[in-house]
């Protein structure tokens, strides 16, 4: 299916944060942490990377909303 002429779409931007966990960080902790990024950062799992040694590298992401200046908004402005 293509796409209108005329017309682009955009791709999503996100941003990314990456969290570094020692082995020392139970399941549970690091359950809980990230369980608490997703419901008050709106945040989301993006890579989970456990390594032999325990650590466990995160990256999260979010996606960044743009906000249009509309024409009505610059007209009141004034």
């Amino acid at each position: 299916m293509s796409k209108p002429p005329g017309k682009t779409v955009r791709q999503p931007e996100y941003e990314f944060r990456s969290l570094l966990l020692p082995r020392t960080v139970s399941r549970n902790e690091a359950r809980a942490l990230l369980t608490e990024q997703a419901e008050y950062g709106h945040w989301e799992l993006d890579r989970l990377r456990l390594y032999p040694d325990g650590r466990r590298k995160i990256t999260l992401k979010r996606r960044i909303i743009r906000q249009v200046r509309s024409p009505l908004s610059s007209f009141l402005d004034d």
